[in-house]
């Protein structure tokens, strides 16, 4: 699994419509092939930025996939109109994980 995180800045004042956008976008992204969740999280030091994390199966499914279908171009119909400047995305993997909740004896 591989995450796509999208650094977005959003316009002054749009916070609210652009979580909207977004939420309305969630069923366009889990349609796609290769989507296995879609999560968008404010900065809370930072309220105009946001955190689109999105898992995929392979970076395919997004880079070539998803990118190039008619659903893309619904999620940037929708958000666009919000981004103060082209989102920064990058695509991570795993290599280390862990949590509090599989540490209980």
């Amino acid at each position: 699994m591989f995450l796509e995180i999208a650094e977005i800045n959003v316009k002054p004042g749009s916070n609210a419509a652009f979580e909207a956008a977004v939420a309305e976008a969630v069923p366009v992204f889990l349609r796609a092939q290769g989507c296995l969740g879609v999560e968008l999280h404010q900065t809370v030091e930072e309220p105009q930025r946001y955190r689109l994390i999105v898992q995929w199966q392979r970076v395919e499914d997004h880079m070539e996939t998803f990118r190039n279908s008619e659903d893309f171009q619904e999620w940037r119909r929708l958000a666009s109109p919000h981004f103060a400047a082209p989102p920064r995305v990058v695509h991570t993997r795993s290599v280390v994980s862990r949590s509090a909740a599989t540490d209980v004896d």
